[in-house]
């Protein structure tokens, strides 16, 4: 029988700290949420001991976000839960957009092969926290610690000390770095004299998590609908998502006037997801009349067409981040740094991308082989790319909740006309939908002096192919990880570099078959050469996050070794 992830709840243990044996740690993180447990994996996989404190004994209540992207997902195959997360989940690239009662728009995510995860996957925010807690509680180097509440920050030069109360009462915790992921509200943002500014929209939405019968569901494609202006839902729009277990997620614009209690009355979202599925399956059998059998919990006098209600919520959002990400020893990440609204799934992806960005530079800190100020390129990365996801999502929210006559009459032809006009497809917007950040204007960067095509720029992700290890089917971000990686093109022996206390691996991309090494990857179809735009004797360097740092047509040590210290912040002189 599956494991009921809701229902868990994980017991209090007393800690060494507590009876004064503890001994300074390298980090602490607060909050054992998506992004709390990502750092925390990505970390300890890298050799460096955690804390984890979480003031609550649970996981998530209700699935809350559902939406991890193809970057979440690669992240997560290199923290070694990535294969979990898809086999559970609804994998989709496809989308369409219906204006009233026609399809106007519809987009492929991931319109070519040679992917080996899908643009999105759907999947209940419990089972994340539980596949990440499961494989954090087999890591020697995680200490998880439940109904532990910090309620006190100390700092110096030196380290940090966090005050922490228990059902034992309060102890003390000092570490060399905080890496604060505790939330929208983070009480640890409010301990510091902290906040978030940013706007906050007027408008409500209402979230229906939505158990149907599978007769129903099986009427349904694993694609995104939106939903402007349908006949079931006039002026206002809906947006509806399939997750796991016949559960589907369905989201209702109400309106700021919207009584946030009445509207989360059974019987009212009962009648609301009853005209919707009437209005969804008419075209399939005809015969759904929609009409309302009284019962509150959902059941419809077709018993096919039966539902419940696993969970619903009304609620607002807001755009707003931090003035800065890093304060001192502590480092914020996720939703307690930066909130966005959830069209485009951005919040828990960004936040998964903030631990994949910090990880490996804080690991070389405290190994001693980078400078401290390595650190503040998280906050100037992260920063960059909460900005690009706040305008993102806040020219969503325009499009979706025009707020003026005008905006409307804009909103509403540009609709009426990208049926059958591309340039009016460009301009719909139901939610740009979440894609890895580009840094390109990082300091940690080495500028091109050579001319490249495509997206791989420096501060790009690397993007994924298709490749033969050793004669066997693999994949080429599984050789791009943990370390400074140097790809080069070609078919003969690349010599090692040596970057002083950066180690750094050589991996050749080959376009002949090998065999019996593992540094060696057959692009058998061309696919990584195509995609990274490479000739024989191309090179790209590889920060540990898979971002581009570097690429040369024609590199020499020299040039690699200048620009590996430039990504790890030691080409420039001690204050």
């Amino acid at each position: 029988m599956p494991l009921d992830y809701q229902s868990l709840s994980f017991a209090y243990r007393r800690s060494a700290d507590q009876d004064g044996d503890g001994a300074r740690r390298p980090v602490v993180i607060v909050g054992a949420g998506p992004v709390g447990l990502t750092c925390a994996l990505d970390l300890a996989q890298q050799g460096v001991p955690v804390v984890v404190l979480d003031d609550d004994d649970t996981l998530s209540t209700g699935s809350r976000a559902i939406c991890f992207a193809k970057r979440t997902l690669e992240i997560w195959d290199r923290l070694g839960v990535g294969d979990r997360m898809v086999d559970k989940g609804v994998s989709w690239n496809v989308g369409k957009v219906f204006f009233r009662d026609a399809q106007v728009y519809r987009f492929d995510l991931l319109d070519e092969p040679g992917h080996r995860r899908p643009a999105f996957v759907n999947l209940q925010q419990y089972y994340v926290e539980g596949y990440l807690f499961e494989r954090a509680a087999r890591e020697p180097n995680i200490e998880l610690r439940w109904k532990n509440r910090v309620v006190g920050l100390m700092q110096d030069d030196t380290h940090a000390t966090l005050t922490v109360d228990t059902p034992d009462g309060s102890y003390a915790i000092a570490c060399d770095y905080v890496v604060a992921c505790d939330g929208s509200r983070s009480p640890l943002r409010g301990l510091m004299g902290l906040s978030s500014t940013g706007h906050s929209f007027r408008d409500r939405f209402l979230i229906a998590d939505v158990k149907m019968a599978p007769a129903t569901a099986a009427r349904f494609a694993a694609e995104r609908w939106f939903w402007f202006d349908p006949p079931f839902h006039r002026g206002q729009s809906v947006l509806l998502h399939r997750q796991p277990d016949d559960v589907w997620r369905i989201d209702f614009q109400l309106g700021w006037d919207a009584d946030p209690v009445v509207e989360r009355e059974p019987e009212r979202v009962a009648a609301r997801v009853r005209a919707l599925l009437a209005h969804a399956t008419r075209a399939d059998d005809g015969a759904h009349d929609g009409k309302d059998s009284g019962t509150h919990d959902g059941k419809d006098s077709d018993a096919d067409d039966a539902f419940t209600f696993e969970w619903m919520s009304v609620y607002t959002f807001a755009c707003t981040r931090m003035a800065r990400f890093r304060h001192g020893r502590v480092l914020f990440a996720g939703d307690a740094a930066h909130g966005v609204s959830p069209f485009g799934a951005r919040g828990a992806n960004s936040g998964v991308q903030d631990a994949d960005n910090l990880a490996w530079k804080m690991r070389l800190v405290l190994q001693g082989r980078a400078p401290d100020r390595l650190l503040d390129s998280y906050d100037a990365e992260r920063i960059e790319a909460a900005d690009e996801n706040i305008r993102n999502s806040t020219r969503s929210t325009d499009f979706i909740t025009p707020k003026s006559a005008i905006s409307r009459t804009f909103r509403d032809a540009v609709l009426a006309l990208a049926d059958e006009h591309p340039f009016a497809r460009r301009l719909v917007n139901s939610g740009r939908l979440s894609v890895p950040s580009t840094h390109a204007s990082s300091a940690l960067n080495t500028p091109d002096v050579d001319a490249f095509d495509g997206a791989m720029v420096p501060g790009a992700t690397c993007v994924d192919a298709p490749v033969r290890v050793a004669d066997r089917p693999a994949w080429l971000l599984d050789r791009l990880r943990e370390d400074f990686t140097l790809m080069v093109f070609g078919d003969g022996p690349v010599a090692p570099v040596d970057c002083g206390p950066i180690p750094l691996r050589v991996v050749v991309v080959s376009s002949v078959p090998t065999r019996g090494t593992a540094e060696v990857v057959h692009d058998e179809k061309g696919v990584v050469a195509r995609r990274y735009d490479a000739t024989p004797g191309t090179a790209y360097l590889i920060r540990p996050d898979q971002h581009v740092c570097a690429r040369w047509r024609r590199w020499r040590p020299d040039d690699v070794r200048a620009a590996v210290a430039r990504a790890t912040a030691r080409d420039q002189p001690n204050p």
